[in-house]
């Protein structure tokens, strides 16, 4: 009786074991264990050993009852903060301190990441002037090859605004299209953009186009009246759209082509004449530096719009895009110096600074993994508290309070899965199999 006694307290005790090692500890998350060495092999034992364990017999895992891995941190960019006002960077340790121009909005960019590092006012709608030809070009360029003939017609030079600037585009005269893309990008010649755009299905409908193309950059500041820039009421861009198309335009080889060029012959008949890049920083005129690496991009200026620039340059392997509109204070070349100066904090405050956005659409931002819709509701919270949330590299994913960043499951990562339910079974099935033994050598002893 004794003996019997031992083997159900045995089996009770270890019954309660299994209970309490695979239950979820309530509240609590338990850290990641190290793997384990598998027990040693249980003796055999013969059929009918052992009762068979039907359904109830073991407790059911549960959602949370294996502890899940700390996933990688997730890098959170807040997409709203480019709609604020002011100026916006995160610096990091050591980031240099960034420039007050006196633009009413400018934007620094990577144009290899699209990641904005810093801005001010990026979404404010202003009048673009000849900075609007990016997206022209964009628009455009793609639909005639370079060394294609057009002669002008009379009907393609009318309705060119008072006081435009003009390359020197005569009716009657035969062009290649690479010379007119000179006059469009170098001399910003109204009278080059109108004969483009007749070659491209008219005024109007590359009007359309070009609010199309803009749209599927994810440029929704943007509203297209004259493709040329020249002042129309209702046509507006920002900061971040011509940012966005300077990006875009530097990715492209004739784009940069065009855009990049300091001086180039203008045929005039029988002769030529040269025409420079009015984008000083590319000729370094008027006093004003070549920019060390400068790829282009486009500058422009109406009475209304002011002085307006989008520049882009490279270091290394390393370009950046910005973007100046209309400056308060310093003269007509204050855009170029601007412009410098935020040129020279990007590339000084490489990995110094997070970035403030992304010039992506919104589909690519999300593919790339900074959804707005997949914020958790702890980022949310601390927004409204006024909080930045960042989970730096490491950072537990509880911190974050995201249930969604919690990605990752025992079955995918079965080596940081928690504790196992192998050991408390191992040790259910010794004690039963040692219980079994001692009562079966209890009914072979002989009795007295």
């Amino acid at each position: 009786m004794i003996v019997t006694s031992a083997v159900r307290h045995a089996a009770a005790g270890s019954a309660a074991m299994l209970l309490v090692l695979s239950a979820p500890v309530a509240g609590a998350a338990t850290p990641p264990r190290a793997a384990m060495a598998a027990p040693a092999a249980l003796p055999a034992l013969g059929p009918g050993s052992l009762p068979a364990l039907g359904p109830g017999s073991l407790p059911a895992l549960g959602p949370g009852s294996l502890t899940e891995p700390t996933p990688p941190a997730r890098r959170f960019m807040d997409r709203a903060r480019l709609d604020r006002d002011g100026t916006q960077v995160q610096p990091l340790a050591g980031a240099p301190a960034v420039p007050t121009p006196s633009a009413l909005s400018w934007v620094v960019a990577d144009a290899g990441t699209g990641e904005v590092l810093a801005a001010r006012d990026a979404h404010r709608k202003l009048p673009p002037a000849s900075t609007l030809k990016t997206l022209f070009a964009l628009t455009v360029l793609p639909h005639h090859e370079a060394s294609a003939r057009h002669t002008v017609a009379d009907e393609e030079l009318t309705g060119i605004g008072e006081g435009s600037s003009l390359v020197g585009v005569k009716e009657g005269y035969t062009y290649r299209v690479s010379d007119l893309w000179n006059g469009v990008f170098l001399s910003s010649g109204n009278d080059a953009v109108r004969v483009l755009a007749a070659m491209s299905g008219g005024w109007e409908s590359t009007a359309r186009q070009m609010q199309e193309k803009a749209r599927s950059l994810g440029a929704m500041d943007t509203h297209v009246v004259s493709p040329d820039g020249y002042d129309a009421p209702g046509q507006v861009s920002s900061a971040y759209d011509l940012a966005v198309f300077g990006r875009a335009g530097v990715r492209d080889a004739a784009f940069t082509r065009y855009c990049s060029t300091a001086y180039a012959d203008f045929p005039a008949g029988s002769w030529s004449y040269g025409i420079a890049n009015t984008n000083r920083l590319v000729t370094g005129a008027d006093g004003v530096g070549r920019y060390p690496g400068i790829i282009g991009v486009k500058n422009g200026y109406t009475s209304n719009a002011g002085n307006t620039l989008v520049a882009a340059a490279r270091r290394g392997d390393r370009t950046l895009v910005v973007s100046v509109m209309n400056p308060q204070s310093g003269g007509g070349l204050a855009v170029y110096e601007e412009a410098r100066d935020l040129l020279d904090w990007g590339f000084a405050a490489a990995g110094k600074v997070e970035p403030v956005g992304s010039l992506l659409p919104r589909k690519a931002q999300e593919a790339a993994g900074a959804p707005a819709s997949r914020r958790s509701a702890g980022e949310e919270r601390a927004e409204a508290r006024g909080v930045s949330v960042r989970g730096g590299a490491g950072a537990p994913a509880a911190a974050l309070g995201s249930s969604a960043g919690r990605a990752g499951t025992a079955a995918e990562d079965p080596a940081g899965a928690g504790p196992s339910v192998a050991l408390p079974l191992s040790l259910v099935g010794s004690a039963c199999a040692a219980a079994l033994a001692l009562w079966a050598w209890r009914r072979r002893a002989p009795r007295t």
